[in-house]
């Protein structure tokens, strides 16, 4: 019997393993997520530096990720991603070390953060580009949308988890839980028989690779187009490891069961919008269906600077997290639709690039708004600047049109 439409990339039996890793994995990190926020808050009560641990966690993608493209392009994805999952398992188990016997410090959330993030900046170019050599062209979309699924599924239950925990039990157990989780994820990936790079030209430096790969997005008009979008989305939306736990203690008079709470409905929305997208269609969405989600995640931001009731939070926020993923799914899957294959990892680092190097510049400014004016007007002003840039964007696309071909073939 044939798999729904939005399930097809189920049918591929590594991809399947890599899901079900995935899903264990991700939730464990939603855990130390929300556990390191509450951690911070713990230790220093200063927005600002939590959101300068967010920057300083996120930072290294910001500046080595265009590198670890390369990497991606040359050696095996798995073996790149076995590395990165057993050093973030180690760096669990010692925030968890360090909150069980009471010694965590400020300082030391900074250098765990830190080097969790250059594992970051490895394991994302290889992981967005080993999604398609587990499925093909084909079932890419279902696959970019289980990913969305498996992530924001995690984000429900993880969140969830951590709150009761952290409120019942303390926070050392959120960090050990996710060392576990991390075996897990480690253990399906060897279940993964490994794959050799695409062969390259031969004689070709390492700078060469890397530019090879920036020049290609810099030149195609589509790229470019896609990833203004994704600009938008992770400086003014994506910051939602700094917005939502002032968001819970500040505006809403909430603790960590309400600050887990919040992050459920938030990933609510954005499973609902990963579970859909593969049975919406099997290509990329249009350009003016991901520009229209994206005004929607913004106006949520200006709807949360106006609440100061649970209820109204939790809607706009699952609503936010809806919006949100179909831009992030539908940007990410026409990069990979139109990167070639020999490129690919260079091109998702640019992706990775934009889509998470991007939040540490967007949280320090989160953080450094919320600790002088407050996080209502944090939401606000973030709503507001990202409307006025979407629009731009827009008037520019408009303007460009009759010069492309159509944003469904090769150009945005």
């Amino acid at each position: 019997m044939p798999l729904p439409a939005g399930l097809r990339a189920l049918g591929q039996r590594d991809y399947r393993v890599y899901f079900v890793g995935t899903l264990v994995g991700q939730t464990g990190t939603w855990m130390q997520t929300v556990t390191q926020s509450w951690l911070v808050l713990q230790l220093t009560n200063s927005p600002f530096l939590l959101g300068l641990t967010s920057t300083l966690q996120f930072g290294p993608i910001l500046l080595l990720s265009i590198f670890t493209g390369v990497l991606a392009d040359r050696v095996s994805r798995r073996t790149l991603l076995l590395v990165t999952q057993s050093t973030q398992c180690v760096l669990a188990l010692t925030l968890g070390a360090l909150a069980w016997s009471g010694h965590a410090r400020y300082g030391h959330v900074l250098v765990v953060a830190v080097v969790w993030g250059i594992m970051s900046s490895i394991d994302q170019p290889a992981r967005q580009s080993l999604v398609m050599e587990l499925v093909g062209r084909e079932n890419l979309m279902s696959a970019v949308g289980l990913n969305s699924a498996s992530f924001n599924g995690a984000r429900i239950i993880g969140p969830s988890i951590a709150g009761i925990l952290i409120a019942r039990v303390g926070l050392s157990l959120g960090f050990f839980l996710n060392a576990i989780a991390f075996v897990f994820a480690i253990a399906m990936l060897i279940a993964i028989p490994a794959r050799r790079p695409i062969p390259r030209i031969a004689g070709r430096t390492f700078s060469e690779d890397m530019l090879e790969g920036v020049s290609y997005v810099v030149r195609t008009p589509a790229m470019r187009f896609i990833l203004g979008l994704q600009t938008i989305l992770s400086f003014c939306v994506f910051n939602f490891s700094v917005y939502v736990p002032l968001l819970a203690r500040d505006r809403l008079g909430m603790g960590a069961e309400g600050f887990g709470l919040l992050m459920a409905c938030l990933g609510v929305g954005a499973l609902i919008a990963g579970l859909s997208l593969g049975a919406l269609s099997v290509t990329a969405p249009r350009w003016p269906t991901i520009a229209i989600a994206l005004s929607v995640a913004l106006a949520g931001l200006v709807v949360l600077a106006f609440t100061q009731m649970f209820w109204l939070a939790a809607l706009a926020l699952a609503i936010t997290g809806f919006a949100g993923t179909l831009v992030n799914a539908g940007c990410n899957t026409s990069l990979q639709l139109r990167a070639p294959d020999a490129i690919r990892g260079r091109v998702m680092s640019v992706y990775t690039l934009i889509s998470g190097g991007i939040f540490p510049i967007g949280a320090f400014w989160v953080g450094f708004v919320a600790e002088h004016w407050g996080i209502h007007r944090a939401f606000f002003v973030n709503g507001v600047l990202g409307l006025t840039a979407l629009g731009l964007l827009w008037f520019w696309r408009v303007r460009t049109a009759p010069r492309a071909r159509g944003y469904g073939t090769t150009t945005a």
